[in-house]
């Protein structure tokens, strides 16, 4: 059984930030289950018997090898898209996350070939299919 594909996924979606208006993005690699080559902010699924809080923490450390100073609920969708060739459906809780950008680094090399720091007026190209809609909806939060 695959989450997301057979029954609806829950995950915590994360738009880390260093409070200077600087947003942290990894670079999908051919080892992600799609969307190969596109920029994405960062996220996981919630483990059984996982809060969200405690699942967002847990994916951070594990993505950026960071720990959370703060966080912001900025709230949640219904993903609706297609993962090769089936259907997904996916709930997100999102969040606005501080780290500290002096301790970032890529702690799944296997999964991400790079990691920016990019300004909302210079973000990279081309990006994850489910951020223009995550931009759109956060845009007064972030």
């Amino acid at each position: 059984m695959q989450k997301g594909i057979d029954y609806i996924g829950v995950a915590v979606v994360f738009l880390c930030h260093d409070g200077k208006g600087n947003y942290l993005f990894a670079k999908r690699s051919e080892n992600c289950r799609d969307e190969h080559g596109l920029w994405d902010c960062g996220g996981g699924a919630i483990d059984f018997g996982e809060n969200a809080v405690e699942a967002l923490k847990r994916e951070v450390k594990e993505e950026y090898c960071v720990d959370v100073l703060s966080y912001e609920f900025l709230g949640y969708r219904d993903v609706h898209r297609n993962e090769n060739g089936n259907p997904a459906h996916w709930l997100s809780l999102d969040f606005k996350v501080l780290v500290n950008p002096e301790q970032v680094k890529n702690g799944e090399p296997q999964k991400f070939k790079d990691l920016g720091w990019f300004n909302l007026d210079n973000l990279p190209k081309p990006l994850h299919s489910q951020l223009p809609r995550f931009f759109d909806l956060y845009k007064d939060k972030i």
